[in-house]
């Protein structure tokens, strides 16, 4: 995969965070999507983009992180891409119902840099131990 760019796929409803994310990952070879609603990101899920990597914020109006994930799952939309949740909530409730869903890995934003999370993402795509974040 060295010379494909890796899709990703980031859902949050703060556009300032989602345009910051977007040129990160645009720097680290990565053809970036972003959607500021579940809904949005869903429908162009279901017209087929494959992403390889999926971030998604749970704290979000109309269709929640928890949601986004469970109709990904239950309409079996990009089943090969690997989840990750981008959030501020950082109870073990939280991020337990995140791994029963088959995210990969549990990023609180408040307490991880924009290098951290694409060090994060990377490492995981690359093979990484993909319990590091997420218990």
């Amino acid at each position: 995969m060295e010379n494909k760019k890796r899709k990703i796929l980031i859902v949050d409803d703060d556009s300032f965070l989602l345009d910051m994310y977007a040129f990160k990952f645009n720097q680290n070879d990565f053809e970036v999507y972003t959607f500021l609603d579940g809904g949005e990101a869903l429908k162009k899920l279901r017209e087929g983009l494959k992403p390889d990597v999926l971030i998604v914020d749970i704290i979000m109006p109309g269709l929640d992180g928890f949601e986004v994930l469970e109709k990904i799952n239950s309409d079996k939309l990009c089943e090969d891409a690997t989840k990750i949740v981008l959030s501020n909530k950082s109870q073990q409730a939280d991020i337990d119902r995140c791994k029963a869903l088959g995210v990969a890995s549990y990023i609180v934003k408040a307490n991880s840099t924009p290098a951290e999370v694409i060090d994060e993402v990377k490492r995981i795509l690359d093979g990484g131990n993909l319990a590091k974040k997420i218990k």
